[in-house]
């Protein structure tokens, strides 16, 4: 029954860490107060009030979940300067609210969908610009470069520079570090870009997630279920490595990150655990023995498996 509730409320399991959420926090107050000086420097506070409350919204999607689909900065540029200008266009061209606003918010969505810049922040955006009061109506389409262009601008500086010092929550998604392969294997019938394309477009639906988490997140599920990978001799970020000891001897690290040739990790089992360290890709790759995943409270291994075409 419990189970079933949560799905109906769309309660889902929380995997991230406590470290994850101090940093998203640290990020969002950075962000948003810098977006209060500048909106309260052009709107002051009273006027500044309504546009805060879209790039608040803003700052939960870029500090919360980076590598979101609908938290790049095409979406958040793109996102909230479709919705401004369509909002400030529905308060001049329609005396009453009662139209206005609901048409800017609808037009908004439409036009997002159409450039590919959803981000449900612009909504707000378009809102405020029709229900922000007399302060906001007299700037006219300034609204749209100042403050509104501006205020993204700046929300995404911070998102950049607050979630460049941890290489796995860098932002863009584009700058995050690819997986280092130590052998390269020609392996057939993986699921390509065509898949995936094919799987979200029979979903109908817009879905936030990339095309590289859903490929991420299939391969844990199927190394998860069947302790087997078509990925053969790779070292990539966030997966786990035994020295292929057991008892006492067992050694378990999680790689965090790769740059170069440098492999930062964390021990995860075994002596010195929970130290992160940083070691040559060469060290690393020579101290495992195999990938691991932890399944019913033990280090299972991953067999790698090669698909005949």
């Amino acid at each position: 029954m419990l189970n079933k509730i949560n799905k109906i409320l769309g309660i889902s399991a929380d995997a991230t860490g406590h470290a994850e959420k101090l940093i998203s926090a640290a990020g969002g107050f950075i962000g948003v107060l810098l977006v209060i000086w500048v909106s309260g420097h052009y709107l002051g506070i009273q006027g500044a009030a309504m546009l805060v409350a879209s790039m608040g919204a803003s700052a939960v999607l870029l500090f919360a979940v980076p590598g979101g689909a609908l938290s790049q900065p095409w979406p958040v540029l793109g996102g909230h300067l479709v919705s401004a200008l369509i909002g400030v266009a529905c308060a001049q061209s329609i005396s009453n609210p009662l139209i206005a606003a609901p048409l800017a918010v609808g037009l908004a969505i439409a036009a997002m969908y159409y450039l590919r810049c959803i981000h449900p922040p612009g909504g707000a955006t378009a809102l405020t610009a029709v229900m922000g009061g007399e302060s906001l109506h007299a700037m006219g389409f300034q609204f749209v470069l100042t403050p509104v262009l501006l205020n993204a601008m700046v929300i995404l500086i911070v998102a950049v520079l607050v979630n460049y010092a941890f290489p796995w929550r860098r932002y863009p998604a584009g700058l995050r570090p690819a997986a280092a392969k130590v052998q390269k294997t020609e392996v057939h019938n993986q699921l390509g870009h065509g898949d995936f394309k094919y799987a979200l477009g029979e979903i109908g639906s817009y879905v936030d997630i990339s095309e590289d988490d859903l490929s991420k997140i299939y391969r844990l599920a199927v190394k998860h279920a069947w302790q087997l990978s078509d990925l053969s001799e790779q070292i990539s970020a966030g997966l786990y490595y035994s020295n292929g000891e057991q008892g006492e001897d067992l050694s378990v690290r999680k790689v965090q990150f790769l740059s170069g040739d440098e492999v930062t990790y964390q021990v995860v089992t075994g002596y010195g655990e929970g130290i992160v360290k940083t070691a040559t890709l060469t060290d690393f790759s020579n101290w495992q023995q195999y990938e691991v995943i932890l399944k019913d409270d033990a280090w299972r291994r991953i067999r790698q498996v090669a698909f005949e075409g």
